[in-house]
Parts: C-alpha cells; sequence; structure tokens
C-alpha cells in the first residue's frame, strides 16, 4: 500500500522490508497463512523454512516460500501480488475454484492484508471505486476476511498527505464489518484491536508513543508492557 510521509513526517519509520519482517515474526508454527498483495506478499522471505507455516495465494499456490530472484525465477510459479516465488517441498498449484473452497472452508489460520483505512471497531477498507486510490475492485479480500481466523493489516500509518489510515470509522467502502482486523502493523507501530479499540503494544524505536497518538484518527490506549519494536 503506498502510504504517507508528508506533513506527518517521523523520523524512525520502518521501511516495508522491515514491516513484513515484523509480520512474519508473529505468524506461529503449524499455522496455514495467506499473504495479500503488497507489503503482506514481502514477508514470505522473512519466514524460516523450518518454521512450519504453509502459505497459499487465491491464485492457487499452497506450498510457497520467499520471493525468487535470478535463475529461481518461474514466470508461472507466482504470488498474489505476481511476484516471483520459490516452492516448499510438497507444494501443489491448484485452479482458483480449489484455492477458494480452501479459504471458505475456514482452512485459513491467518490471513495478512494491505488497508487504506481500518476502524477503532476493528472494520476495514481495502478498495476504493475512486480514482485518488490505487487497488481498484475488491478481489478475493472478502472471502479472505470472511474466512480466516485471525485478519493482520499491514500499512503505514498515514496516507501521503498525512491523514491517519488508523480511524473511529472507515470513510471509504467497508471490506468487513467490526470485529474482523485483531492486528495492525504500521510503520511506526504494532497495535492490537480489542472490544474496547485500539492498543499501542509496540513503536518504531526512537518514535514518541504521544507522537504516534497524534497521527491516529481514533483514541489509542498504551499497553502497560509498551516497548519498541524489535527489528
Amino acid at each position: 500500500m503506498s502510504g504517507g510521509r508528508g506533513s506527518a513526517s517521523v523520523a524512525g519509520r520502518l521501511s516495508r522490508e522491515q514491516m513484513a519482517a515484523v509480520i512474519a515474526r508473529r505468524l506461529e508454527a503449524g499455522w496455514i497463512v495467506n499473504l495479500g498483495i503488497g507489503i503482506p506478499t514481502l514477508a514470505s522471505s522473512f519466514l524460516d523454512p523450518r518454521g512450519g507455516i504453509l502459505l497459499t495465494s487465491e491464485n492457487g499456490v499452497v506450498g510457497y516460500g520467499a520471493l525468487a530472484t535470478g535463475d529461481g525465477v518461474d514466470p508461472d510459479v507466482v504470488n498474489a501480488g505476481v511476484q516471483p516465488v520459490t516452492l516448499e517441498p510438497g507444494a501443489a498449484i491448484v485452479d482458483h475454484a480449489a484455492s477458494f473452497a480452501l479459504i471458505r472452508a475456514g482452512r485459513l489460520d491467518c490471513t495478512v492484508l494491505g488497508a487504506y483505512e481500518v476502524a477503532a471497531d476493528g472494520s476495514f477498507a481495502n478498495w476504493s471505486v475512486s480514482g485518488d486510490h490505487a487497488l481498484g475492485g475488491i478481489g478475493g479480500a472478502m472471502d479472505l476476511a470472511a474466512g480466516a481466523r485471525r485478519l493482520w493489516v499491514v500499512m503505514e500509518h498515514t496516507t501521503n498527505a498525512g491523514a491517519p489510515r488508523l480511524v473511529d470509522r472507515c470513510s471509504l467502502p467497508v471490506t468487513a464489518g467490526p470485529g474482523c482486523v485483531s492486528l495492525v502493523v504500521t510503520d511506526l507501530a504494532v497495535i492490537e484491536v480489542a472490544g474496547a479499540g485500539l492498543v499501542l503494544r509496540e513503536h518504531a524505536p526512537g518514535v514518541d508513543p504521544e507522537r504516534i497518538r497524534a497521527l491516529t484518527g481514533a483514541p489509542l490506549a498504551l499497553h502497560r508492557d509498551l516497548a519498541p519494536i524489535s527489528l
């Protein structure tokens, strides 16, 4: 997802790769995981191939690994963002019907998506029909949001204009309603979405939590064990 520096520029923001690494470290052994287009797909390169995490993609790749480079690139083996990926032992290529059957059957332990906005109640928006946003149509996000046991979002904390992406209420078309998103990783923070609202669990190293609060468009509680993000 594009996001911003703009008038809300803050030193110490995480790079896209660092955000992906933060997400990767939170995925647990034994999980079946879907990584959405954009920053989420980068997380596959930060997973231990022996870690017991099975990655799936809506286009029908089951059991892929890190992004492929050099001689390892096969244009027919790509993730949801059409980036070439490697295949892990035992991987399978299935059709779209089988891929979405896996999603709709509730087999996914976690899906990680990009978003334009996440609201304090756990609803989120990751598509738009407006020319102001790049994603266009909704794709498989509704299926993923409805079918996964956990939905995490990774996005930049503010827009290019410096406006908050974490808000009281989504202004864009909602992909999924209240209670859907449970964790948000941004370039400034790791935030839990709980019944009472947003809770700051970790902050980018060197970034004042009060600065993060000022860039968040909804009340943001500080967790009692608040700590810097480990990079």
